[in-house]
C-alpha cells in the first residue's frame, strides 16, 4: 500500500516526483503538507498551474495536466537520509513513465533523482536542471526541493531561488491548451 496515491494520467506535461512522503504529509494524506514547504506556492508563482492550489487539493493537479508521485511508495521520512536503497522502486517509476507518457519529469529534490541515475549506471553525481538521461523515454529535470529543511540558497546551481527553478521547468512544459488539445483528439 502507498503513503500517498499517485495522480496521473496520460499525456500529461509535467509529473513531479519527490523522494518520499514526509511525515506530516504521510499523517494528512496530502502532498507537501509539512509546515514550510514552498512546494505548491512556487507551483503557482512559476504559473505551472494557474490558480492557487494547496496540500488539500493535491487531487486537482491533474486537471492542469500535472501529476505527483514520489520514488518511495511504502513508507514516510522526515528526512530523505532515513531511507535506504531498498526504499527505492525506480522500476515501478519507469513503467508509471510508459504507462503515462507525460512530456516532463521533474524531481523534486536530488535525492530521488541520484538514485535513479545511479540505479541506471549514471553515477551519482546530479546537478540540478535537465539531464542527459530519460526515464522510460521521458525528459527529465532536477528542481531543488522546496522543503522547509532545504531553505539555504547556498546550493541553487547557477539560479538565484527556488521560483526560478520552476519557472525554467515552466518555459519547457508544452503549454496546457496544447496539451487539452492532444487528448480531445485521441
Amino acid at each position: 500500500m502507498s503513503v500517498l496515491r499517485d495522480y496521473l494520467a496520460p499525456d500529461l506535461r509535467v509529473v513531479f516526483c519527490g523522494t518520499a512522503a514526509g511525515n506530516r504529509s504521510a499523517a494528512v494524506g496530502h502532498y507537501y503538507a509539512g509546515p514550510g514547504n514552498e512546494f505548491w506556492s512556487l507551483l503557482y508563482r512559476s504559473r505551472i498551474v494557474p490558480v492557487a492550489l494547496t496540500p488539500e487539493q493535491d487531487d486537482q493537479v491533474v486537471r492542469f495536466a500535472v501529476g505527483l508521485t514520489d520514488l518511495a511508495k511504502k513508507r514516510s521520512a522526515s528526512r530523505d537520509r532515513d531511507l535506504s536503497p531498498d526504499d527505492f522502486d525506480v522500476s515501478g517509476l519507469v513503467e508509471k513513465m510508459h504507462r503515462c507518457r507525460p512530456a516532463w519529469l521533474a524531481f523534486h529534490g536530488k535525492t530521488s533523482a541520484t538514485a535513479v541515475s545511479r540505479s541506471f549506471d549514471f553515477g551519482s553525481h546530479v546537478a540540478l536542471g535537465l539531464q542527459s538521461w530519460t526515464v522510460g523515454g521521458v525528459k527529465v529535470l532536477v528542481l531543488p526541493s522546496a522543503s522547509a529543511a532545504n531553505q539555504s540558497t547556498a546550493h541553487l546551481e547557477g539560479k538565484p531561488t527556488r521560483l526560478a527553478w520552476f519557472e525554467a521547468l515552466e518555459n519547457e512544459l508544452p503549454r496546457a491548451s496544447d496539451i487539452s488539445q492532444t487528448m480531445k483528439l485521441q
